[in-house]
């Protein structure tokens, strides 16, 4: 691959391929059969070959070139350009930061760049291996878009179990702690949510859009992976307003925690505001206090406490302050 070329593959229409090297590309034509080209755009070989031999319009070649693309579908006269974006399931690498993959699409070639590896290429490009393939690059395309909404899919089931513990924490817990988890969990629903909005869109302009090698079968089928693609958006909305409902009654939680401590320092504050009032008032060493003289004096004030925290508390309770 320090070429640029991840692979090359011949179809030979019956779920199996033949791998090409880059010299065999350059001698490939169209009566060879249909090709498929998966290319790391990150290599100078790559850039090389897509500005000045591959044939493509210089437009075409700088898109699948680049190293930011939104998920798109543009049709142009020559062939067809897309761009979509998958899970990202490398080692210690975010899933929500999805792998870009950009694709062009002629008569008889499918091109496609990226940097990152993408596990949904990988599986397809195993099944050609194994003679399990699509039998044609109609099929590949919607083949492939099904796995990525596959993979979105399961990543989507796994932030609703996230959620689903986090809900029932906020229920049993309502620690502060679970603010700044549901706060990530929902950056990451919004992140993917970004990217999966315009892909619906282009995958339902592709199902839509009348291509001379487009079969009405996978018009079809890709219509299904449209309806896949718009439940997961459902799912991911919904997500997103648990999210919100999650951090709202947790904040409420708080709030609510906070204002019953708050009431019992108020309430030990009431109890103790006069007290402090005559300890301070008695501990005045200037001459003329009441009972300076008395040996039971301090006593007597002492007894004189405990009957005023009572009446205290009996008022609150009878007002039901507590």
């Amino acid at each position: 691959m320090d070429n640029g070329l991840i692979f090359a593959l011949l179809l030979d229409g019956q779920g199996g391929a033949k791998s090409l090297n880059w010299l065999q590309v350059q001698a490939w034509s169209p009566e060879q059969g249909e090709l498929w080209l998966h290319l790391d755009y990150s290599v100078f070989q790559t850039k090389e070959w897509l500005f000045n031999d591959s044939g493509l319009d210089l437009a075409v070649a700088e898109t699948l070139m680049s190293s930011e693309s939104r998920p798109r579908f543009s049709p142009m006269e020559t062939g067809t350009l897309m761009a979509w974006r998958g899970v990202n399931l490398n080692a210690k690498e975010d899933p929500e930061d999805m792998v870009a993959l950009r694709l062009w699409r002629d008569d008889h070639r499918l091109i496609t760049t990226i940097r990152r590896e993408l596990k949904s290429v990988s599986e397809l490009a195993y099944n050609f291996e194994k003679s399990r393939g699509p039998n044609s690059l109609s099929e590949l395309m919607v083949e492939l878009g099904d796995r990525m909404i596959s993979r979105i899919g399961e990543m989507v089931s796994e932030f609703e179990e996230q959620m689903g513990v986090l809900e029932d924490q906020v229920i049993e817990d309502s620690s502060a702690k679970l603010r700044s988890e549901l706060s990530q969990l929902r950056r990451k629903v919004i992140g993917i949510r970004r990217y999966m909005a315009p892909q619906k869109e282009a995958l339902m302009r592709f199902s839509l859009e009348r291509l001379t090698w487009m079969q009405q079968t996978d018009r079809s089928e890709l219509r299904e992976v449209v309806d896949r693609m718009t439940r997961e958006l459902e799912d991911l909305e919904a997500l997103r307003e648990r999210a919100v409902v999650a951090q709202e009654e947790l904040q409420n939680r708080l709030s609510e925690q906070l204002n019953s401590r708050m009431y019992v320092l108020s309430i030990i504050t009431a109890i103790f505001l006069p007290l402090g009032f005559l300890t301070g008032m008695f501990g005045i060493n200037i001459g003329g206090m009441p009972g300076v003289e008395n040996p039971q004096a301090f006593r007597y004030f002492a007894w004189l406490i405990v009957i005023l925290i009572v009446v205290q508390v009996v008022i609150f309770k009878w007002r039901k302050w507590f």
